[in-house]
């Protein structure tokens, strides 16, 4: 149940909201009621067991009676929230007024040309540019993402790719936000658009070295699952494009890139266990690509290609953090792999960057992101330091082969995005860009902290934490609680200016690394997933009891905030401790767990068996419906909760969403807020442009300040 204040002014408060909320015209909330979803009842039986869904019929997309529900849902949140719109507007403003109207990328050089992305004062799309040789000559622009968005609602530039001679331009675009990318090609020299037209793709463009030919992977067109790679040939436009490779397992996608050394031309197969890879030589694109090392269950690996050798990333031979091989370009197959790097119980290789005289390797340690240098000449290596106790960084791009320079970049919870270059040699550090905070912005006003918290098994769970200075730890300050917890995704801590409207109005924010993720290398990710997932959930749930403990915020100041998998660990979190929470935002979560997983034409479902199980095996059945959100949502006080969703979702379709508000309404026995807002014209990643997106971040906020009687 929602309280707004300790015992001492429990009641005042409650009369006084409840006073302001009756005699304020702008709130709609005492007077509307929300809308109520039919039931329908649909059996859903499997292993001898029935399950009703009553609310099954909200999968059907093109119903315009699901249209009006869908619609009503949204007046109503626009109703409760009304009385917040200027509040909503002031934090929209605030937070678009620190970002920097004028941008720019910091500029990379490859074969002659320096490519950056710029954004112009009050345009939402970014403009692709390049100057020749250096930055005082003339811009050229390659394309600009506000003109080609005009007349559309949605609109995402994907794949953006030069041809090896510098005269051509790949690029797709997406204006539905189904990530289904439509490819196009220009002519760089005279601004021709080619006849080129390829719809249904993923949106990458991968050039041979002949500037003639390309290859792309195009998507099923149910469950949107990567499965085709295609070539195409600008000399035969009138031509079918040739399929060169079908990924007929449906529990893996596929995908295609070319090597940093540009010699070869890569097609991947990726499953959650197993990994597949061929290759075939660029200035040859017409040849058969040959198998690197064919897929085995549980054999995972990547590979960069180096001179005369190919270097290998892999789980193989039981190294559960990954270690690094190497074998020449002839002698391909496992059995020819030596060891360069071995694996480490403490430490995650994460993947590695090739130089002529270097190699970077990329670890994660202690949930902390390292860069190691290594010379490939004399073998000596160093670590690079960052200096604080909690950030994130990783390698940028990094196009030139033969430098002594690593680009990369920084951030951390109180450190805006950085880029930087980094000399091997001299070990010199130059800062070429910190993100400027518009308005300005001191770092030393805000304090930053790694905690660990005992989980109830014994294992310590890492939070990293920011606040402003000045925060009293009394259980009266308020918190926002984030995580994550699936496919092995770690949840780096990274600045945002756009957090800082919650933190300068006393909230404190926290990322708890909960078991799931990969922070602590591969084994925390093993005890996320399928027989062990609820260790994510009481992960996070002890992470927040300590909180209170530590005295940080309390179960009635204390929120919690989770998108698409991490909006199941929301759904989870709900149902088994809403007395922890106050509030919960739930963003296009997953929630309906067992039935997705049972339907093979949705999107993503046959690829992540080995994530959550596959719930046609009775063990998996019982496990999965034992904590999914959907099934298990039962008549108990519920927190305040915000849900949000796109209409045109691909990752978590929005009836999930849907049908989880319209449940909880019918079984919750409190009067907390519970609303949900559909956004009609996007998907998974909500809004296109870049201001616009912070429109439900400003709903989001508004949300959790009003919860807290913060309004200003």
């Amino acid at each position: 149940m929602r309280t707004y204040r300790l015992k001492s002014i429990l009641i005042f408060t409650a009369l006084l909201m409840f006073s302001w909320a009756c005699n304020n015209k702008k709130n709609e909330q005492t007077t509307m009621k929300p809308p109520v979803a039919k039931k329908v009842p649909k059996e859903l039986t499997i292993h001898g067991h029935t399950r009703i869904d009553n609310y099954y019929w909200l999968n059907e997309r093109e119903n315009p009676e699901v249209i009006d529900y869908l619609n009503a849902e949204n007046a109503y949140t626009k109703a409760i929230m009304k009385h917040t719109e200027d509040f909503q507007k002031k934090l929209f403003d605030e937070i678009v007024g620190k970002i920097k109207q004028n941008d720019e990328s910091v500029p990379y050089k490859d074969k002659g040309y320096w490519y950056y992305v710029r954004y112009e004062e009050n345009k939402q799309y970014p403009i692709y540019c390049r100057k020749k040789e250096n930055m005082q000559a003339k811009e050229e622009i390659m394309l600009n993402g506000n003109e080609m968005a005009e007349g559309t609602s949605y609109f995402d530039i994907g794949g953006v790719s030069v041809s090896t001679d510098n005269k051509l331009l790949a690029y797709s675009v997406d204006t539905v936000s189904r990530r289904k990318y439509t490819i196009y090609v220009k002519n760089l020299e005279t601004g021709e658009l080619l006849k080129t037209k390829i719809e249904n793709t993923t949106g990458g463009v991968t050039w041979a070295n002949d500037n003639k030919i390309f290859f792309y992977s195009t998507k099923d067109e149910i469950t949107l699952r990567s499965d085709k790679i295609w070539r195409h040939s600008l000399d035969k436009e009138n031509q079918k494009d040739a399929m060169v490779f079908f990924e007929t397992d449906d529990t893996f996608s596929t995908y295609v890139y070319k090597s940093k050394s540009e010699k070869y031309i890569i097609i991947g197969s990726q499953s959650t266990l197993s990994t597949e890879n061929r290759i075939l030589l660029a200035d040859k694109p017409t040849g058969e690509f040959k198998v690197f090392q064919p897929r085995q269950r549980d054999l995972e690996y990547s590979i960069s290609h180096f001179e005369d050798r190919f270097y290998i990333t892999t789980n193989a031979d039981g190294a559960k953090n990954f270690k690094l091989m190497q074998t020449f370009e002839n002698k391909t197959g496992k059995e020819n792999w030596t060891e360069v790097i071995a694996t480490r119980p403490d430490v995650l290789l994460e993947g590695v960057e090739m130089f002529k005289n270097y190699m970077v390797v990329q670890e994660r340690s202690k949930a902390l992101n390292q860069l190691r240098i290594i010379n490939m000449q004399t073998k000596d290596e160093h670590y690079l330091d960052f200096g604080e106790p909690v950030y994130s960084a990783g390698i940028s791009i990094n196009p030139e082969f033969d430098t002594e320079v690593l680009r990369y970049e920084y951030t951390s919870l109180t450190t805006p995005n950085s880029t930087l270059d980094y000399n091997m040699a001299t070990k010199q550090k130059t800062l070429l860009k910190e993100q400027e905070v518009v308005g300005g912005y001191d770092k030393k006003q805000y304090k930053t902290e790694r905690l660990f918290a005992k989980a109830a098994d014994g294992t310590q769970i890492p939070i990293s934490i920011v606040y402003k200075k000045g925060l009293k730890k009394d259980g009266k300050a308020p918190m926002l609680l984030y995580a994550y917890g699936s496919y092995g995704y770690s949840m780096e801590p990274y600045f945002t200016s756009a957090r800082l409207s919650l933190l300068d109005r006393g909230f404190s924010f926290a990322i708890a690394h909960i078991r799931g993720g990969q922070e602590l290398g591969r084994q925390w990710y093993e005890d996320g997933k399928l027989l062990k997932k609820k260790n994510t959930f009481t992960d996070f749930n002890d992470c927040a009891e300590f909180l209170i403990k530590e005295k940080f915020t309390s179960p009635q100041h204390l929120y919690a905030e989770g998108g698409s998998a991490g909006g199941l660990l929301m759904g989870a979190i709900a149902n088994m401790r809403p007395d922890l929470y106050n509030g919960i935002l739930a963003a296009v979560p997953f929630v309906d767990v067992v039935t997705t997983m049972l339907d093979e034409t949705i999107p993503l479902t046959t690829g992540e068996f080995d994530e959550w199980g596959n719930p046609k095996v009775k063990e998996y059945y019982d496990y999965m419906l034992s904590y999914s959100p959907y099934d298990q949502v039962k008549a108990q006080n519920y927190p305040n909760m915000l849900v949000t969703t796109g209409l045109h979702d691909s990752q978590v379709q929005y009836f999930e969403p849907a049908k989880w508000v319209a449940k909880l309404r019918d079984m919750k026995t409190d009067n907390n807020m519970l609303i949900i807002d559909i956004d009609m014209k996007s998907g998974h990643g909500g809004a296109s442009g870049r201001f616009d997106r912070y429109k439900t971040t400003a709903l989001e906020y508004a949300f959790l300040l009003n919860l807290e009687g913060i309004l200003e």
